[in-house]
Order: C-alpha cells, then structure tokens, then sequence
C-alpha cells in the first residue's frame, strides 16, 4: 500500500472534518454539512457526465483506477541498471545467444521483449522502433486513465455551480416564504463545497499521483532501450553504466555507486 496516498486522502478528511467541527456547534455541526438535493446534484451531476463522455467499460476502469495510486510502484532504477549491466558481462562474454536464458529469469515484460528480440537477430533500428511504439501505447494507456480524472475534476466544480444556480433560482422566487430560504441556500452553498472536495482532495490529486507513476515508468523504460540497444552494439559494461547514469539524478547516481562499491 501507498502510504502516501492513503495518508494524504485521510488527513484531507481530518482538516475538513476540524474545520467544521472546531467552530462552536462542535460535532453536531457535521449535519450542517450533510444536504441530499445537493448530493444528487454533484454527485450524480458528476458521474452521469463522465458516463456520457465515455464508454461504459472506460467509465468503470476510470473509476476503478483509483486502486492504482494506493499501490506502491516500486521502481528501483538502481536494480535496473545494475541488471542491464549483468546482461551485458553475459552477452560480452558468452554472446548475445546466451541472453536468451537470462531473459527467462527477468519479471519485466519490457526488459524481456528486448532481449528476444536481440537473441533473434532483430536489427537495432527495428527493435528500437518496436520497444518505442510500446511504450508510446503504454504512456497512451496512462495518459486516458489521467485524462479521465482531470475531467473528473473539472466537471465536479461545474456540477456545484450548476447545483448553486439551482439554489439561487428556488431561493429568490420563493423570497417571499422566509422559511424556504435557509434550504435553497444550503443547497447553493454546499453543491459548490460539495464539487471543490471532490475535485481538490480526490480528483486533482490521483490525477497528479498518476502522472508521477507515469513518469517514472517511462523514464526507466527509456533506460531499459538505451541499455538494450547498447548490449546489442558490442559496447562495453562500463560505458552502459555511464550512459545509463546520466537518467538519473545527482542523489540518485551518488546512491548507486555507493552500492556498488558495497557490493564489491
């Protein structure tokens, strides 16, 4: 689990909730907050939209997706490099052939893919272009997914001005019954509070988380090419490493010698 995450969506909730209840009413303030008109219309506002600008079976893998971000990606680029230089003692020593067996042990389907694609003889032009062209479609696949939250956040806002607009129109014409007027504001009020929550504390966020996770992927599936391609070049251990290196931030390249110099 991504603590992260779940920590950052629960003390969301817990500096809404003090806000609320700090004030002199206390914890009974919380059903001031709580209005059914208002819910339906953000809410239901929000989903029906996102059902109508979507395929249903987009629509419930956009929603589901939200487990993403509560998992922990983890992503050593460390391991990465230090694997891609093992393959290349293997292919410098053993040849290129013998990278078949090696690639049997390997989680990674990427990582994988490269390394048959090397074993069969696959021009370096070509298995470029393959490894590319996948990950092109991977960041396409990521890219709907956050698309699909940062409509999300968008529409939830625009659902609370509508639902605020509903309760400004029933307010003002029925100005004239004082005891109407205290629900038609609530529900003008609280569709906006309703529509700002959903898209600063759920929405925006998981977009963002997302985005994060994309970027990782991709930079360290960029390094798996890069590396790929230099083991099929012939090139030596030590100038993968360097080449390979450079992906990696100053704090990141300073860990990754230090390992290396403990694992000697």
């Amino acid at each position: 689990m991504d603590l992260a995450s779940i920590i950052g969506l629960v003390a969301g909730a817990v500096v809404v909730v003090f806000g609320i209840v700090s004030g002199d009413q206390g914890f009974p303030a919380l059903g001031n907050f709580y209005d059914l008109p208002s819910i339906i219309i953000t809410i239901g506002g929000t989903l029906t939209c996102m059902l109508t600008s979507n395929t249903l079976s987009d629509y419930i893998g956009g929603f589901k997706s939200i487990t993403l971000v509560m998992k922990v990606h983890q992503i050593n680029e460390g391991e990465i490099i230090k694997k891609i230089i093992d393959l290349s003692n293997i292919a410098r020593k053993e040849g290129l052939l013998q990278l078949e067996e090696a690639a049997n042990e390997l989680e990674d389907e990427f990582m994988k893919k490269g390394i048959l694609l090397i074993v069969d003889g696959t021009e370096p032009d070509l298995v470029r272009a393959i490894l590319e062209t996948e990950l092109t479609c991977i960041e396409g696949r990521h890219k709907k997914i956050m698309d699909f939250w940062g409509d999300v956040g968008a529409m939830a806002p625009a659902w609370g001005m509508i639902g605020t607009l509903i309760g400004l129109v029933n307010m003002l014409v029925t100005l004239d019954d004082p005891s109407s007027i205290g629900a038609n504001m609530a529900v003008a009020l609280l569709t906006t509070l309703y529509g700002s929550l959903i898209a600063n504390w759920i929405a925006i966020p998981v977009q963002k988380k997302m985005a994060q996770n994309d970027a990782n992927e991709v930079m360290m599936k960029e390094v798996m090419i890069e590396g790929l391609l230099s083991i099929q070049a012939g090139e030596n251990p030590r100038v993968i490493e360097e080449k390979l290196k450079s992906f990696l931030s100053p704090s990141q390249r300073e860990e990754f010698n230090e390992a290396g110099e403990g694992g000697e």
